[in-house]
């Protein structure tokens, strides 16, 4: 903790954000195949998960990290769910001040939150991060043998993302 503590601030003197506290940024790659239950049926195809509602919501820029706390209640609502009846939550940070300002917003249990490590420990890699997520939280619940679960992501300049999934397999 002390070696964490004297790292110096990334943007600005006498901030909080460091290197020991955000992503890095990573390369990397990603895939879903999305598909109706009907052309898996068809493929013979057995699902991992399904999707159960997805959301999109914004806030003010300067507050750009807290969109995902506006947009899991949203698509929560939508699949006629409470935050209470999912097994895991994955928010993709860039930093983790981020997730905690989200995790604090929506009272999370933070045994469910980001049990890999979310981005500071599993990357960033920029234009994959919705794929990362997806499969990092599919996969966290075929491990756990979990059913529920979102994703979500702030998108920056205030926009949020969530998608709430069933574990099928």
């Amino acid at each position: 903790m002390e070696k964490l503590a004297s790292l110096k601030p990334a943007f600005e003197k006498g901030g909080t954000v460091t290197a020991g506290n955000s992503s890095p940024l990573t390369d990397g790659a990603a895939a879903v195949v999305l598909m109706s239950a009907d052309k898996a049926k068809k493929l013979g195809i057995k699902p991992l998960a399904k999707v159960l509602s997805t959301a999109v919501a914004g806030v003010d820029p300067s507050i750009m990290g807290e969109g995902p706390a506006i947009a899991i209640p949203k698509a929560l609502q939508r699949a006629g769910m409470m935050l209470s009846q999912l097994d895991l939550i994955e928010v993709n940070e860039a930093f983790a001040a981020q997730t905690l300002a989200v995790a604090k917003m929506l009272e999370i249990d933070m045994a469910k939150l980001n049990v890999h490590g979310g981005a500071i420990a599993l990357g960033h890699p920029l234009g994959c991060s919705g794929a990362r997520i997806m499969a990092t939280l599919v996969h966290a619940l075929m491990q756990t043998n979990k059913t529920f679960g979102v994703d979500s992501l702030c998108i920056g300049g205030g926009q949020g993302i969530a998608t709430i999934i069933e574990r099928l397999s």
